[in-house]
């Protein structure tokens, strides 16, 4: 990774640092805060069944354990001449050793990358082409899945291992760690908080993965939208349920523990009776769950009374509507507030916390109307952002209820832009600097002017799976090269459990016949993700299209 690709926005660092939302806090810095503070409170733990998913033992560490690590990290990274501005992939599941390294490599001045477990050949290899990475790290195997094979096809110029036998040539994880314990040169802080701290992936309407650079302060400032709006407090005892790859883990617990001072509990991915076992066991305050679940454990009162849910103050939720019903149902029966989230990677962050929004049902169906004037709330991140809807058809901004518009924020949580020379840098800002979120809101609620934001849907096609973004542009372009297929599309359907799932639309070349297993066979053989194979096929005589030939998904989503 090169320093030229992430020209610092020096007018704007300026003003944010003058205004008092940006300041000189690293990761580093809120470390070494909660070891000074707290060397034997336990900082950090694995999820009890570890040893079942990777092979290794489950990880304990007091916060003075967990800086000895980090050390040791930063000691081991720097003999693989790991240093200031160096990218980093990271591609592991929720285990202690990825927190290790986000510290490690914050304290070295590196970028981490972190990259979902499921991405495969073909993001990978798109990653290393866009962010020129000095070094990748995997785990040998998850769940009885061989990991290995993707990044050693994609031919990353060093790579090491956690788990057992590493392709020949690679260095162990274990090996590494061990070498640098007999070693006293720690190598010094050496980042700023505004330098690159991550460099995280999504999807957009160019249809392949963009990175996203974010700076220490980028992080610092989105972080206490949760932190607020859960109402967390020090010593609080995070469950933290979504893997380590985006702005939910990292904004919501990575850096909110820190502050917190307390204990991280990790799990992923979701194994219900485990995950409900930790909260008992740990002592969780605040952990996070997709609405689907919410409803249904509300609904099983059968399995909610085998566990003990008196330390658990919060719950936040998000990536699809909440049901109002149960946001009250959790503080009407288990006295448990339940937080709506609305986030992205490039640090959109609208929050309906407790203290700004305490009725339960509007909390599930509003978003506080953050930097509007003549609004106040609470959430110190209302102060550091400006909001605003815009009409697609017209461009005029909106100022009554009821309209539904495009979300622009810009403020001291927004990135400065995607990685490198992507076609989405010049379309995804404003001319006065605001962001083009893709997401429809409308503007609700009593009073001069309106307090509320009402999520309607997505101006952009992205596919929402889970948690995961899926652009339908890379899977139709990934599908055009089927030797069966005339043309085809893909999109999004509702799901119940997952929010979406991915339907593609085929039209067959004259006299063949297309099955979803042969398109699914098709795709894995591009190396395409699992998450992102389309799960449903309608085959179709011809793609509906616009006056300039572009796909109406509308049209096809209507079909459904």
């Amino acid at each position: 990774m090169h320093e030229h690709k992430y020209p610092k926005v020096e007018e704007r660092v300026r003003e944010y640092v003058r205004r008092g939302w940006w300041g000189e806090t690293t990761l580093s810095d809120l470390l070494e805060q909660a070891v000074a503070a707290h060397p034997e409170r336990m900082a950090l733990v694995d999820q009890p069944n570890r040893e079942s998913l990777d092979g290794d033992t489950p990880k304990r560490w007091t916060w003075a354990e967990l800086s000895d690590e980090v050390e040791t990290c930063a000691r081991a990274l720097s003999r693989l001449n790991i240093g200031r501005g160096d990218a980093v992939v990271v591609q592991l599941p929720n285990v202690a050793e990825f927190v290790v390294l986000y510290l490690a490599l914050a304290r070295i001045g590196a970028v981490i990358s972190p990259v979902p477990v499921q991405y495969s050949r073909h993001e990978l290899s798109m990653i290393a082409e866009a962010l020129e990475p000095a070094l990748f790290i995997g785990i040998t195997r998850f769940h009885d899945h061989d990991l290995t094979q993707a990044a050693k096809a994609v031919g990353f110029r060093q790579c090491v291992w956690l788990g057992p036998e590493p392709p020949d040539g690679d260095a162990p994880f274990s090996s590494l760690l061990d070498q640098a314990r007999s070693e006293t040169d720690t190598p010094p802080v050496n980042s700023n908080a505004n330098d690159i701290m991550t460099v995280c992936w999504t999807s957009g309407t160019t249809g392949s993965p963009k990175g996203v650079p974010r700076t220490h302060n980028q992080w610092m400032a989105i972080a206490p939208a949760t932190y607020e709006g859960a109402e967390m407090r020090e010593g609080d005892v995070l469950l933290n349920p979504f893997p380590f790859v985006n702005m939910a883990s990292i904004g919501g617990f990575l850096i909110n523990w820190l502050r917190c001072q307390g204990t991280l509990v990790l799990h992923h991915p979701l194994e219900l009776p485990v995950f409900l076992s930790q909260i008992p066991q740990e002592g969780v305050t605040f952990t996070i769950a997709p609405p689907a679940l919410l409803n249904m454990l509300l609904k099983n009162d059968e399995l909610m009374s085998q566990f003990d849910l008196s330390n658990l103050r919060c719950i936040a939720s998000g990536s699809a509507p909440l049901s109002p019903w149960m946001v009250k149902g959790f503080a009407d029966k288990y006295d448990i507030g339940v937080v709506n989230l609305f986030g992205s990677n490039e640090g959109v962050s609208l929050v309906s916390g407790l203290e700004d929004m305490p009725d339960p049902t509007l909390r599930a169906s509003y978003f506080p109307r953050f930097g509007v004037d003549g609004i106040e709330w609470n959430a110190s991140v209302s102060k550091m952002v400006s909001t605003r809807l815009r009409d697609l058809e017209t461009g005029d901004i909106i100022t009554e209820k009821g309209q539904p518009g495009e979300l622009e924020i810009k403020g001291a949580t927004i990135f400065d832009h995607y990685l490198g020379d992507t076609p989405d840098n010049p379309e995804v800002f404003t001319d006065d600097g605001y962001f083009r979120t893709g997401d429809l809101f409308e503007i609700s609620g009593d009073g001069n002017p309106p307090p509320f934001y009402h999520f309607v849907g997505r101006s952009k096609d992205i596919i929402i799976r889970g948690g995961n973004n899926i652009s339908p542009d890379e899977l139709d372009t990934m599908l055009a090269a089927h030797p069966a297929l005339a043309e085809a599309a893909t999109v999004g359907y509702p799901d119940e459990d997952l929010g979406e799932r991915v339907c593609a639309f085929v039209v067959p070349k004259p006299g063949e016949q297309v099955s979803l297993d042969d398109i699914t066979g098709f795709l894995r053989e591009q190396g395409l993700a699992v998450f992102k194979l389309p799960e449903r096929l309608e085959t179709i005589d011809a793609l509906p299209r616009n006056a300039l030939g572009k796909v109406v998904r509308d049209e096809l989503r209507q079909q459904l």
